[in-house]
């Protein structure tokens, strides 16, 4: 699914595991998270300045293609925290020094060995250190220990390179975006890749016999024919994270907030019924329980409370804990 995807937003890396949940109705978070802590599924930063779940069979050539545009969004931090190519280059080495060997680290342990080096990481500085070295192809995520995120050699944990040139790369990331997000505009693309409006057109270009091209409210869109929403996700509420693709996958979301009129959104996290933004919702995690808040834009119908509890039962057998509905 990941791979479908292309790559998935994800620093809230909870709520993003049940965005595949979503999806994938057959695994739960624990099927998840030992995909996670085998490689198979790298958290790290890409596309954008922000965490993303990437498939480790993509990493090499989404890294190639999208960190050059990352550096460049970050440029600005990197000389307010004075990190010059010569600190970056300080950094890594020590990294390769310290992770190689299959070791897994956690940031705290990292920096302990950045001081012993008098290098001052912490705060922002440090996430600026980390996030260049993930885009440097130095370190990506590695197993969790207990709830705390650990680095690990890139090299060592995806061994396999699978390498793509520039406009290989391109044409790849362009079927996957429209493959999954369809129909959608060359601003949806550039926002969502982070790459520039000029390769997305390009991008575009290259796979044009698949796609089809159609004009809605003066704008174009493009979308993969053979794609269609199968029919069993008709007349289901979902749940979604927050920044779930459905969401930050597009520019312009306006056409799935057509129920919203002038409602205010209580929380972050959106309520989708049949393509369409209904409310908002918020989840607090227990021991034992999940308890759920939400506001929905108008009452739901008697269709739509049927189908609210089935979805709610999705999420008690994802994370294997009590739903307490309001």
């Amino acid at each position: 699914m990941v791979e479908w995807f292309g790559a998935m937003q994800g620093q809230e890396y909870t709520q993003t595991k049940w965005g595949l949940g979503l999806r994938l109705p057959q695994h739960t978070d624990n099927d998840i998270e030992s995909e996670l802590n085998e490689g198979k599924i790298l958290r790290t930063h890409l596309l954008r300045p922000t965490w993303h779940f990437v498939s480790s069979n993509d990493i090499y050539w989404l890294l190639k293609l999208t960190a050059p545009r990352v550096h460049t969004s970050n440029a600005y931090m990197y000389r307010q925290m004075e990190l010059s190519d010569k600190v970056f280059n300080q950094c890594n080495d020590i990294l390769i020094t310290t992770l190689e060997g299959a070791k897994h680290l956690t940031r705290e342990a990292i920096n302990e060995e950045f001081k012993k080096h008098k290098i001052i990481a912490k705060g922002h500085r440090l996430s600026y250190i980390m996030m260049n070295a993930e885009l440097e192809g130095i370190v990506c995520s590695g197993a969790r220990q207990g709830n705390q995120f650990t680095y690990t050699l890139l090299e060592e944990r995806v061994k396999h390179k699978n390498s793509l040139d520039k406009d290989e790369a391109l044409a790849q990331l362009s079927i996957r975006y429209f493959n999954s997000r369809n129909p959608a505009t060359v601003k949806d693309f550039a926002t969502w890749s982070g790459l520039t409006i000029g390769d997305c057109k390009k991008g575009i270009g290259m796979i044009k016999k698949s796609l089809h091209k159609e004009i809605i409210a003066q704008q174009e869109y493009f979308l993969n024919p053979d794609t269609s929403l199968p029919d069993k996700q008709l007349g289901k509420i979902h749940f979604l994270p927050i920044y779930d693709e459905f969401i930050m996958g597009y520019k312009d979301r306006n056409a799935i907030m057509t129920l919203k009129n002038n409602a205010s959104f209580r929380y972050d996290s959106m309520v989708v019924y049949e393509g369409q933004v209904i409310g908002t919702w918020k989840r607090t995690i227990t021991k034992n329980s999940i308890d759920i808040e939400y506001d929905f834009f108008k009452p739901l119908n008697s269709l739509q409370c049927k189908v609210w509890d089935e979805s709610l039962n999705q999420m008690s057998c994802f994370f294997n804990l009590k739903v307490n509905r309001p």
